[in-house]
């Protein structure tokens, strides 16, 4: 073996062994990094408790930020020209808002928005805290999903509720919204996904969740086990999600 290579190992072996006695991990970390592979017996627990706890999070999430994107979503859509809303001042104020927000990588949002979570959560870390930042930054994906969602609608079915008297929330709450309703399905299971992948990435705030329990127990371990079940079950949810999304809008479209 080479000098570089040796030292290479014993630089290995120097960090694995200050890993092992970061007390961050205590003893369930020391028992399955010595074993070299996850031990259920003591990772069980914390492994389920961060499933229910990204569960929690994205749930959350979804619910607040698919609603809210949903009203900014159809604003955008009956504000812009020729819209049953048209306001055109109002119009480019929340589209500048959305583009303002959107590009905004996430990690990045958690941290400038801060202050802002610090008054709404009563802290910077920890699971309320990550809702707050994934319910912005969801909203505002949402508002565009759901716009360009609305903007595939015939012009023709929202000029022929026009001809006929109706008023613009009748024609939101009857025509727009049950024309769009199997796209915006197919949108919102995009928008969970999203949210999954931002409550993994919460998990550097200290919001808990599997991304939390894949950083602690995987990453930072040396433990590409823990990393993989992590892996594997997130995809497992994405799959479920995925394929009750696009079976409810396949139903809903063939009405």
């Amino acid at each position: 073996m080479s000098l570089s290579h040796q030292a290479l190992a014993s630089s290995s072996q120097t960090l694995s062994s200050q890993v092992l006695a970061s007390p961050a991990f205590g003893n369930e970390g020391v028992t399955f990094l010595a074993k070299g592979q996850m031990d259920w017996d003591r990772l069980g627990p914390t492994f389920t408790k961060a499933l229910t706890s990204t569960l929690y999070m994205v749930s959350v999430t979804l619910l607040i930020s698919a609603l809210l994107g949903l009203v900014l979503g159809m604003l955008l859509y009956t504000t812009r020209e020729g819209g049953v809303l048209a306001n055109k001042p109002v119009y480019w104020t929340l589209n500048v808002l959305v583009n303002f927000v959107r590009p905004i990588p996430f990690i990045i949002l958690l941290t400038a928005i801060g202050p802002l979570t610090e008054v709404i959560a009563g802290s910077r870390i920890g699971t309320e805290a990550a809702i707050v930042g994934m319910v912005l930054a969801a909203t505002f994906g949402a508002a565009r999903i759901v716009e360009q969602n609305l903007v595939s609608i015939d012009p023709g079915v929202v000029e022929a509720a026009k001809a006929m008297g109706a008023s613009p929330m009748r024609i939101i709450f009857s025509v727009i919204i049950p024309e769009a309703l199997g796209p915006l399905i197919l949108g919102f299971t995009f928008m969970f996904i999203a949210i999954v992948d931002m409550s993994a990435m919460a998990g550097y705030i200290g919001a808990g969740g599997l991304g939390d329990f894949a950083i602690v127990y995987g990453y930072r371990a040396f433990n590409d086990q823990v990393t993989w079940i992590t892996v594997a079950v997130i995809i497992v949810i994405v799959q479920i999600a995925q394929l009750g999304g696009n079976w409810l809008a396949k139903k809903i479209m063939r009405r």
